[in-house]
This record gives C-alpha cells, sequence and structure tokens, in this order.
C-alpha cells in the first residue's frame, strides 16, 4: 500500500541519470557570464584558490554563524611533519530576537560572544587572523569580500542583504576593539560547505569536494579557473561553492515533485525557493513524513482514520524522529513510542507502515544527493580528462552523521552513478569551523609565498629607464666595436663581412651552400632565376654532427663536413661541376675579406680543438684537398645573421638589419664604411656582424645581471663570456629557469621542497619547453603533464607558478633583446640625418618564431624605446641556406662588375 503511494517518491537509476544530466547542464549555466544571472544553481566564486598542502602553521580564530548555534574556535596548527593541529571551541545559542532582529543586533551579538570566548581562552593580547564562517549563499568578489544574497535556514535578519557581511562583522569587532580591547583581523569569509573541503583536505590531499546534508544541504568543489567565467583569469582552480539547494526553482525538477512537496513547500518561510535543498534536507524531511501520513490517516490508511492534533501541527515530526525510526533493531519499538507520544496510538501494520514512508522519504534524499553529487565528479574528472579519477569528498551534517542508513544509502549509489570515480567519503570534524581557520592558514601561506616568489622574480622585472640605460650603454659598445683603437678591447666586436650590396633581382645562376651552426650541418643547391620568372629553388639535405666530432679536434671536424658534401654531391648528381659555394658558419670571424674568416671563439656547444685563430675556408680547402675528390670555388664566408638579412632583401630592398633570436643571439646592419674605421675606403656600405652576445662581457649590464644569470654563467662551457646572449637566447634561458625551480623548491614554495633528480639535470628545461608551458592555449592540466615528461611531479599551483617563472625570464630575454636593436635603428637613423626612420628587419630564430609571446614583447620594447622609426619585422625563410647562396650571387655580381 504505502509503495502504491509513494510510487513517485521511488527514484530509478534512469531517472537518477537524468536528474545528473540535468544537474550538469545547470552547473555549466551557472558558470558562464551571460547564463549565471537566469541560473538557478548558482555557482558562487569562494575566492579559496588552493587547498592545504600541509605546511600551514600558526594560531587562527574562527567564528561559525549559520546553525542552530553559533560557534567560536582557536585552531592551532602545528608545522611537525605530523600535520597535527588543535581545536579548542565555545558554543552560544542563538536567539529567535537576534536571528530575527536587524543586521547591527546581529553583528554586535558576534563580536560579544568573540570577545566572551576570548576572554575565557586568555587570547585579549594577541592579535589573530579569523576566518568566518558564514553559512548563507554569498556573493564573493575577494576571500574576504561577501554580499549576501538572501537568508535562508529560518534567518530573517533585516538590513543585510546586499551588503558585505565582512564588513559588518568589522565594524561590530571595531567597537568592541575599544571598549574591550580585541583585536583580529578577519581575512576570509567562508562557506560551512567550503570550511568542510578544507578541513578534510588538511588529513587527505586528495579531498577537492565538499558536501553538506544537515539542516540544509549544499556542496562545493575545485573548478578550472578557465571555466569561471565570473572572474578574471585563466590561471588555476577555485572552490566554486554551488548553493545548488536552489536546483529546480525554475521548474526543471517539477516532474519529479509530489504534492506533498509542494504543501510542504507552501507552508515554508521562502515558498518557491531553495526546492532542492526542500526533498533532500534534514529541516525538511520530517515534516514530509508529517504530511504524507496525515493524508494517509485520512484516507483511513493508517490509524484507524483518527487524526490527532499532533498530527495536524506543523514541525511535530522532527528529523530525530525519523532518524531514530529508521533504526536497524529498535526501529519499531522506537516508532510505536514516538507515535504514541504524538497520541497516535498505531497497531504494528501502523508502525510497519510508518516506518516504511521514513525510509522512502529519507532514500528519496540520498538518492538526488547522489545524482547532483556525480554530476559534480563527473565534471571533475573530465576537467582533468581521465578515463577513471580516485577523488575524496569531505561530508559534514547532522543527517549524514546520525541517521542510521543515510551514508551507506549515498555512497552505494554514487558509486554506482559514477562507477569510473573511486571515491572516498571522509568525515569532517568541525568542518565549519576548523575549516575557516584552514582557509585563512591557506590564505597566510599563500600571502607569504608569494612575497618570496615575488623577491626571486623582481630582478626580472626591467623597467623602461632600466630598459633606456641597456639601449645607451649597447650604442657605446657599438661606437667602441667601429673604432681602430677600441675594437680590440671592445666586448662586440662590429665584425666586417665585406658583403657590400644586398640583392637587386639580376643574380642568377646554380650555387652550392653549407650551414653550420649547431648539432645538424646542411648542404644546399640553391638555383636562382632572375628577371620576370624571378625565382629561388633549393635542395638539401641534413646530417647530423655527433658530440664527439663537435668536440673532437679541427681536422676531424672539416673531415666529417666534407664527407657530407661529399654525400650530398653522389646524391644530386653533379660531382663533376666546380660549383660557387658559400659557407654559412654562425660563429664569431674575423674576416679580412669575403673569403677568409678566422674563428674567433667557438660558441653554442663546440670545442673542437685547432680552429681558434684559423681560417676556416682554408681548413675547408685542405680537407677537400684531402679527400681528393671533387673540387668548389669557395666565394664567400657567411654568418648565418648576414644571411637572414640577404634573404629579407631579395624581398624587402628597405631590409638593411638582420636578427637572430634562436639558440643564440646575434644582430648584423649596413654600415656606412666611413664609420667602418678597421676597413680602408670610405665609400658605399658594408654589413657588420655585431657579435652582440658577448655585450656585457665587460661587466657593463651587472647590475641587472640576477644570481641565477651568474650561477648559469658559471656552469656554462665559456664562463665571462656571451653574457648578454646567455640573458637573450634559448639556449640558455630554460637553464635560468631551471637554476630559479631549483630556489624555490628549496625555499618550499614548489614540489612539495623535494628537489627531484631530474630538476638537478641540467639542460632537461629545453627553450621548447617554455614555449609551450607558456601559450595561451595551454591548460594547466597539459602544463602539467609537461612537467611530468620532465620527471617534476606537480600540483595545480606548482604549474601556475612555473608558467610565472617562464614568462619572467623570457619577457625580460625579449624587453633587452629590444633594447639592443633600438640601440642600431636609433644609430642608422641618426646616421642618416632623418626625422623619422623607416627600415625592415629581417629575424630567424626559433625564439621569435615559435615562442608565444617573445616577438610581441620584442616589437612594443623597440617602439618604446626608438619612437622616431617605423621598424617592420620580416620572417627570414632560410637565412643561412639561401641567404648564402645569395650572398654568394651577390659577390658574383660585384666581382663581375668589378672585372668590367
Amino acid at each position: 500500500q504505502v509503495d502504491r503511494y509513494l510510487y513517485h517518491m521511488r527514484l530509478s537509476d534512469d531517472v537518477l541519470l537524468d536528474v545528473m544530466a540535468r544537474f550538469q547542464a545547470e552547473m555549466v549555466k551557472g558558470l558562464g557570464k551571460d547564463t549565471n544571472p537566469t541560473a538557478t544553481v548558482k555557482m558562487l566564486p569562494s575566492f579559496v584558490r588552493s587547498l592545504p598542502d600541509g605546511s600551514e602553521k600558526g594560531e587562527f580564530l574562527a567564528v561559525d554563524l549559520g546553525g542552530s548555534q553559533f560557534r567560536a574556535h582557536q585552531v592551532k596548527v602545528f608545522d611537525d611533519g605530523k600535520q597535527s593541529s588543535q581545536l579548542e571551541s565555545k558554543f552560544y545559542p542563538t536567539p529567535k530576537e537576534v536571528i530575527q532582529g536587524n543586521g547591527a543586533e546581529l553583528f554586535d551579538y558576534v563580536a560579544d560572544c568573540l570577545s566572551d570566548f576570548m576572554e575565557t581562552k586568555n587570547l585579549k593580547h594577541k592579535k589573530l587572523p579569523l576566518g568566518f564562517t558564514f553559512s548563507f549563499p554569498c556573493k564573493q568578489t575577494k576571500l574576504e569580500e561577501g554580499l549576501l544574497l538572501g537568508w535562508t535556514k529560518h534567518f530573517k535578519v533585516r538590513g543585510v542583504q546586499d551588503t558585505d557581511v565582512v564588513s559588518c562583522l568589522r565594524k561590530a569587532l571595531q567597537k568592541h576593539k575599544a571598549s574591550f580591547d580585541i583585536d583580529v583581523d578577519v581575512l576570509a569569509l567562508v562557506n560551512d560547505t567550503v570550511g568542510t573541503m578544507m578541513t578534510c583536505g588538511y588529513d587527505d590531499q586528495r579531498c577537492e569536494v565538499g558536501l553538506i546534508i544537515g539542516t540544509g544541504t549544499n556542496a562545493c568543489y575545485m573548478e578550472e579557473m578557465r571555466h569561471i567565467d565570473l572572474v578574471e583569469g585563466d590561471e588555476g582552480r577555485m572552490c566554486i561553492n554551488t548553493e545548488w539547494g536552489a536546483f529546480g526553482d525554475d521548474g526543471a525538477l517539477d516532474d519529479l515533485r509530489t504534492e506533498f512537496d509542494r504543501e510542504l513547500d507552501l507552508g515554508s518561510l521562502n515558498p518557491g525557493k531553495q526546492l532542492f535543498e526542500k526533498m533532500i534536507g534534514s529541516l525538511y524531511l520530517g515534516e514530509l513524513v508529517r504530511l504524507i501520513l496525515l493524508k494517509m490517516t485520512k484516507e483511513g490508511l493508517l490509524f484507524n482514520g483518527k487524526v490527532s492534533a499532533a498530527l495536524l501541527t506543523k514541525g511535530k515530526i522532527e528529523m530525530k524522529h525519523v532518524s531514530a525510526m529508521e533504526k536497524y533493531k529498535e526501529g519499531l519499538s522506537n516508532t510505536k513510542e514516538i507515535l504514541t507520544e504524538l497520541n497516535l496510538f498505531p497497531s504494528e501494520e501502523d508502525c510497519i507502515a510508518v516506518q516504511h514512508v521514513c525510509t522512502i522519504v529519507s532514500f528519496r534524499s540520498a538518492n538526488l544527493c547522489a545524482a547532483a553529487l556525480a554530476a559534480i565528479l563527473t565534471r571533475l574528472r573530465e576537467n582533468k580528462k581521465l578515463l577513471r579519477m580516485r577523488t575524496t569528498v569531505g561530508i559534514d551534517g547532522g543527517l549524514y552523521k546520525t541517521h542510521p542508513q543515510y551514508a551507506k544509502r549515498l555512497h552505494k549509489v554514487v558509486r554506482r552513478l559514477v562507477p569510473n570515480c573511486d571515491v572516498r567519503f571522509l568525515l569532517s570534524v568541525s568542518g565549519s569551523g576548523k575549516g575557516a581557520a584552514m582557509v585563512t592558514a591557506v590564505a597566510y601561506r599563500l600571502a607569504a609565498q608569494r612575497k618570496q616568489i615575488d623577491a626571486a622574480l623582481a630582478p626580472f622585472l626591467l623597467p623602461l629607464e632600466t630598459l633606456r640605460e641597456v639601449k645607451n650603454k649597447m650604442r657605446t659598445e657599438l661606437e667602441y666595436g667601429l673604432k681602430r683603437e677600441t675594437q680590440a678591447s671592445a666586448t662586440v666586436k662590429m665584425l666586417p663581412t665585406y658583403v657590400c650590396g644586398t640583392p637587386d633581382g639580376t643574380e642568377k645562376g646554380k650555387f652550392l651552400a653549407l650551414d653550420l651552426g649547431g648539432t645538424n650541418f646542411r648542404v644546399l643547391l640553391v638555383k636562382i632565376r632572375s628577371g620576370r620568372r624571378r625565382s629561388v629553388q633549393m635542395y638539401n639535405k641534413i646530417f647530423a654532427i655527433p658530440l664527439e666530432i663537435m668536440q673532437g679536434t679541427g681536422e676531424e671536424l672539416f673531415d666529417h663536413i666534407v664527407q657530407c658534401i661529399a654525400d650530398f654531391l653522389e646524391y644530386m648528381g653533379i660531382k663533376g661541376a666546380r660549383l660557387p659555394l658559400g659557407f654559412t658558419f654562425s660563429f664569431p670571424c674575423r674576416q679580412a675579406s669575403i673569403d677568409k674568416g678566422t674563428l674567433v671563439g667557438w660558441t653554442k656547444g663546440f670545442k673542437a680543438t685547432d680552429c681558434e685563430g684559423e681560417d676556416v675556408v682554408d681548413m675547408l680547402r685542405e680537407a677537400i684537398r684531402r679527400r681528393n675528390e671533387f673540387d668548389l670555388d669557395i666565394v664567400a664566408v657567411v654568418n648565418d645573421t648576414v644571411g637572414t638579412m640577404m634573404t629579407c632583401g631579395y624581398e624587402d630592398p628597405n631590409c638593411e638589419i638582420g636578427l637572430i633570436a634562436g639558440t643564440g643571439s646575434n644582430v648584423c646592419y649596413m654600415e656606412d664604411m666611413k664609420n667602418i674605421e678597421i676597413v680602408e675606403g670610405n665609400e658605399g656600405k658594408m654589413c657588420i656582424n655585431t657579435e652582440w652576445g658577448g655585450f656585457g662581457d665587460n661587466g657593463c649590464i651587472d647590475n641587472i645581471r640576477t644570481k641565477y644569470d651568474k650561477e648559469v654563467d658559471e656552469g656554462s662551457l665559456n664562463p665571462g663570456k656571451q653574457r648578454y646572449e646567455k640573458m637573450t637566447s634559448g639556449m640558455y634561458l630554460g637553464e635560468i629557469v631551471r637554476q630559479i625551480l631549483i630556489d624555490l623548491t628549496k625555499q618550499g614554495l614548489l614540489f612539495r621542497g623535494q628537489i627531484s633528480e631530474s630538476l638537478r639535470k641540467r639542460g632537461i628545461f629545453e627553450t621548447k619547453f617554455l614555449s609551450q608551458i607558456e601559450s595561451d592555449r595551454l591548460a594547466l592540466l597539459q602544463v602539467r603533464r609537461i612537467l611530468q615528461q620532465l620527471g617534476l611531479d606537480s600540483t595545480c599551483e606548482d604549474s601556475i607558478i612555473v608558467k610565472e617563472v617562464c614568462g619572467a625570464v623570457s619577457k625580460r630575454a625579449a624587453q633587452l633583446c629590444g633594447a639592443g636593436l633600438a640601440a642600431i635603428v636609433e644609430k642608422k637613423r641618426e646616421d642618416r640625418g632623418v626625422e623619422h626612420l623607416q627600415i625592415t628587419v629581417g629575424v630567424d630564430g626559433t625564439l621569435y618564431k615559435l615562442h608565444p609571446h617573445f616577438s610581441r614583447v620584442l616589437r612594443e620594447t623597440v617602439k618604446e624605446l626608438a619612437p622616431q622609426c617605423d621598424v617592420t619585422f620580416m620572417l627570414s625563410e632560410d637565412g643561412s641556406g639561401k641567404g648564402a647562396a645569395l650572398i654568394t650571387a651577390v659577390a658574383k655580381r660585384l666581382h663581375n662588375v668589378g672585372q668590367k
């Protein structure tokens, strides 16, 4: 009979899966900026961005307003390696006249109770941080600020709605400060649900969901910032207080609400509101049971149809009665006793039927709660892109704790609805009090950590004034390098390249190009056509250079190069032709003519012996002679930076500067012959290879070098050399990042203070990882994956910090590079004697091409520091290959013109 009567309260798994899908849709609505105003599930940001990590410590106060009693707590958190804490509390009644009076009275009462508590605990002389648990829907704009959206749970205090409750509490405390000598700092406003999650999160770091099933019901969970439209920023996570009690207020659950639910709602303090809570929360379940029993009695199904006065009285059956009646063994005798007290004289059948009604009502509550919780767990799992997830739900509330069957039912249904989530349910001990203190402790920890991180990264933030100084110093060093008497001691070598023209479009023929400048070596055949069908066709082959050859003897290195050329000529079927060749040699060379280049010193990890001070063209010719298989006409030795300028110069005659921002960093530009004192002649122009990587080797930029730069320099192959390059080029940026991460880990700010084996390895952090980590399109989850590939087990918070470190290092690199370039374009403008200069810079290099922000920051810096120059940046296509052939072609053209 009862089953038939309450058929609509029995929910199948299909119905629950449908409820789960409806709730998921409501969550998405609540998170969206445009859909939130009409969403019933408000998905309120709590501004709690981090769970406890076990390193919290200190003494905190907490006050807790929202239940049947007001509570004050003192919480001590010990950093003793055991994650222990100590809680002392005192309970105060919440009189009806206070919870239904005006705002000033309520907050004065809270301040009175807190003052009494501090007196009894002898805390009046201390200034302590306080967490305020306020278990009502609030719209938070900061961790310590929240506007009350509306009262729930029998509270009806006038003049508080839409005001900031923390300000109200601070005002009340301010009055007490004068008269009672108490001094507290309200640091966090916390919802009891969030408090529950934080308390359990202190004991189990997997806990990322909080659930309350008591007088009211609610859930919170850690959501990805990128999904929260209501708060600025995409980094990290934030706890969302769902306020799920209002689910269904728009009619979304009308098909599941029974006549009893409707009647209960009409008789409540807030008709039409909190409809989901009214189907779940213990405040309402006793009343639901009363309404069902009343109707069944009226219909003659119970108590011989006799309705007692008690059965007609609202609130006569409470949750404690329902729990007692459902007890496993003594349930029937309890039922008889309770019904007799209500002047209902039950038969045994009546007792069994009433007990069954209680079971169905509380079972439906557990089912609905499980469906909404399953929706949250599914969202968490999908956010993490996991097929299977382990997580913990922190849980609190009288219904869950005191009802004999509720917890077991809830667990069972959740596991059935989300079989791919392994869920642990952890009971919170005084969640709302200790939780508020935990939120405060975490806020305290984060503020202290923020200070330390800011201090570590502060030296990387270069104000405009500093960048101007760098530009001016670079200008001074450029001039030193051009002057005969200072050239020998100059750090920016300003090497003449003997490239005296840029392409004019008449170049044509077949050319070979060699490209040596990194761990790979290329041989190219380049066919250039002139006239109307102007084009450049290229064929190339890439060969590896093993480490033992990079760091062996010079003879071995050049023999290896010639072996690669022989393979290529064979491959292309051109072994007999004596082709003109351009040799891109991307290391500092002092040239005496276009086909003579003396190596000044190796960079980029090369260490071949007997090469420094030697002519690399001679060494190449010697190796060709030793092999005695083919002959080549070596026309030009070329630096890759010059090649970059020439490639862009072929497309845009306005291109007179070449920039490489990749593994290495360098610039070349066309200089007036009259300014180049170390080369005879004053007519025309010549390309100068600045070799600006050595800028600062004389100590002139020591004021901006950080301790991390010094560590990277000391651990490099060439300590004290190429200091500017070590701050701006891809080869070193990852290493700077690694040094910072080690320092932050030592301070306990990263990776739980554990320096992993992989973090100790030099060179683990390649520049491509910087580019990936800083990509705006990458969620933190993917950043964590990259770090895991590097053997770094990171939390979400770690990932944010790593991303910030990468950003600081690469931004500084781009700004320093921009300051150097600004010095060159300004020099060009002044040399031409124009008010405004229009010029193109040919650019190449992985850092410029692949890093998500480097090119933008570089361009902005140049614009800021050289406002009278209109600089166009043009991406070079294969400067070192095509560029070398073009230089060879231009040299041939100029040579022929000279001969004529």
